[in-house]
């Protein structure tokens, strides 16, 4: 299996230690956060504003920069003893635990800052779910020390991105199957390719003694991880639907199921072959979310 990381660069031709540590310059695991958020506002509304859109993505950068740092700095020992991970700026000792912390306090400050910039109406509530979601962001880094499926709570901050954004947008959750089945989509998705994304790291894993659903679903990764796919399509087009959608959604959403269907197949063949490619696989997913993101986009114009 092709786990091996890409060379080191040298110095003059790496990025800031800050913003690797942030992850920026990896824009796609940025936007596979995105996309859940935005799934949700084009469900909640079929013209956002501009503004609230804004907010959202400020908002999705800060958090998803003080999920990374947070991780880097419970894995930092960890992080210098896996192929994948060994480069990472904290491992390598390019920026120090005291500077990675005052990054983390920035990241929250700015997603703090996001919350009060929302209206009144919404301000309550969604600074509610911003607390209730701290606890998972932060505490996920530990998980593989001690649950056997990590990847579950991962997936449980990811719903954050859909709830969020919907009660920022209408000022409740009282919305029944359009809001609750894309929030099951987004657990159900992340679950899946945060699976993919530790089967990477099987091997080093098992040496170091840390947990992840890649280890603990075994032979049956892959069919978890094509039903999760599967669940997901099937929820969001659901909620979709019960949203009242129009026709225009059903083109992009059959096209992302044929994707969701191949990236599986595909899945099935690279472990029988031991040439699993995890970051294309993770690269494909976000185009997959985008699409099924611009069907949604063209049902609500389509109503």
């Amino acid at each position: 299996m092709d786990t091996s990381p890409s060379p080191a660069p040298s110095p003059g031709q790496r990025w800031p230690a800050w913003l690797e540590l942030l992850r920026w310059q990896k824009p796609t695991g940025r936007l596979i956060l995105l996309i859940p958020a935005a799934w949700s506002l084009w469900l909640e509304r079929p013209d956002p504003s501009p503004g609230l859109v804004l907010l959202i993505l400020v908002g999705g950068l800060a958090v998803s920069g003080a999920g990374c740092v947070a991780n880097d700095l419970w894995d930092r020992k960890i992080d210098r003893q896996v192929r994948r991970t060994a480069q990472r700026p904290l491992a390598r000792g390019a920026i120090s635990p005291q500077a990675a912390w005052g990054l983390l306090i920035s990241c929250l400050l700015v997603a703090l800052a996001v919350v009060l910039a929302l209206p009144a109406p919404q301000r309550g509530l969604c600074m509610g779910l911003a607390l209730a979601s701290l606890p998972p962001v932060l505490l996920y880094p530990s998980a593989k020390r001690w649950c056997p499926l990590p990847q579950a709570l991962l997936a449980l901050c990811w719903g954050f991105a859909v709830l969020i954004p919907w009660a920022a947008a209408g000022g409740n959750l009282a919305a029944g199957w359009p809001l609750w089945g894309t929030w099951l989509a987004s657990l159900l998705w992340s679950f899946g390719f945060d699976t993919v994304y530790a089967m990477a790291d099987r091997s080093d894993d098992q040496r170091l003694g840390v947990r992840s659903s890649a280890l603990s679903l075994g032979s049956a990764a892959v069919p978890v991880v094509a039903a999760c796919y599967g669940g997901s399509w099937l929820l969001l087009s659901l909620a979709a639907a019960s949203a009242g959608l129009g026709p225009a959604y059903w083109p992009g959403a059959l096209l992302a199921a044929l994707a969701f269907g191949r990236e599986s197949w595909l899945l099935q063949q690279q472990e029988k072959q031991g040439t699993l490619t995890v970051a294309r696989h993770f690269q494909r997913q976000v185009l997959i979310g985008a699409l099924l993101l611009l069907a949604l986009i063209l049902g609500q114009a389509s109503r």
